[in-house]
């Protein structure tokens, strides 16, 4: 009779956290549906020829778009990714490769761990301590710069782990055939983890997509076409901003804009992502 009761107890118990489990699960995807739902309907009267290929409005104005932030967005995006994915490629290789048991690696790992977890705001205001003040200026490569050491942690993380997966008999015989370590790395090893690794570096550019904080200690902003990176750079998420706290409706309109184009571009590169890596395990 005890082992009965205790059964039904489990039972009991075990179906009660069930339940709150799925009411946590469809109460956090209501919400979720709720924002799409409200930037995709709030967004989508801004979406037009216009919003891409035009400057935008002056205060009061009408008509206009947000073509100027586009292209900066993707610069600086383009700029973060080269600066960050060799770095963090290369770091995780190490950690993978060479650094097992080490107090180098330990080291890097901590560092790596404090980056991921370190809140945007301080690695733009150390940027700007150490990049804008000294030049005088903000500026494009600043905020390359910004968003490049938010993503150099999570593709070292990745890369280490991606690496770690691979089977140690791949690298013992692909040694045994007289291959040099370097041509058993980009041979072998490389492409074993290639889609894991993709899905680390797409992961980390859709981390800095929406990133706001670092660009306005870096890059700021730019009403106009982009010359370079040696100035200020219009850029979405800062626009948005700016354009959300501005007294002007024709700016809400293309500051919803922006953002249902940011939330669709960040579901694209993670579902891509997800897609990759699911294929690859498949």
């Amino acid at each position: 009779m005890p082992n009965h009761i205790d059964t039904r107890r489990r039972v009991l118990t075990n179906r009660l956290v069930m339940g709150i489990s799925t009411l946590s699960a469809m109460l956090g995807l209501a919400m979720l549906a709720w924002i799409l739902g409200d930037v995709a309907l709030k967004g989508i009267h801004a979406i037009n020829w216009d919003f891409f290929t035009k400057l935008p409005p002056p205060p009061g104005e009408t008509g206009g778009g947000l073509a100027n932030a586009m292209l900066g967005t993707l610069l600086l995006t383009a700029t973060a990714a080269l600066i960050a994915v060799p770095f963090g490629v290369m770091a995780g290789t190490f950690l993978a490769e060479f650094g097992h048991g080490g107090r180098v690696a330990a080291v890097v790992r901590y560092v790596s761990d404090i980056l991921v977890s370190a809140p945007s705001i301080v690695v733009g205001m150390c940027v700007y301590l150490l990049v804008v003040v000294p030049s005088g200026h903000f500026s494009g490569w600043a905020g390359a710069l910004s968003l490049a050491v938010i993503m150099i942690p999570v593709v070292t993380r990745t890369t280490d782990e991606m690496l770690r997966l691979v089977p140690t008999e791949m690298r013992e015989a692909t040694l045994a055939l007289g291959a040099p370590y370097w041509r058993m790395m980009l041979g072998v090893i490389y492409r074993a983890a290639a889609a894991g690794m993709t899905t680390g570096i797409l992961l980390a550019v859709a981390r800095v997509s929406g990133e706001t904080a670092p660009l306005l200690f870096t890059a700021l902003n730019s009403p106009y076409w982009l010359d370079g990176l040696n100035g200020p750079v219009a850029n979405l998420t800062v626009t948005l901003f700016n354009y959300a706290m501005s007294p002007y409706d024709e700016w809400h309109t293309l500051a919803w804009g922006a953002a249902l184009l940011i939330t669709v571009s960040v579901l694209v590169l993670t579902g891509f992502s997800r897609i990759i890596l699911g294929t690859r395990i498949r």
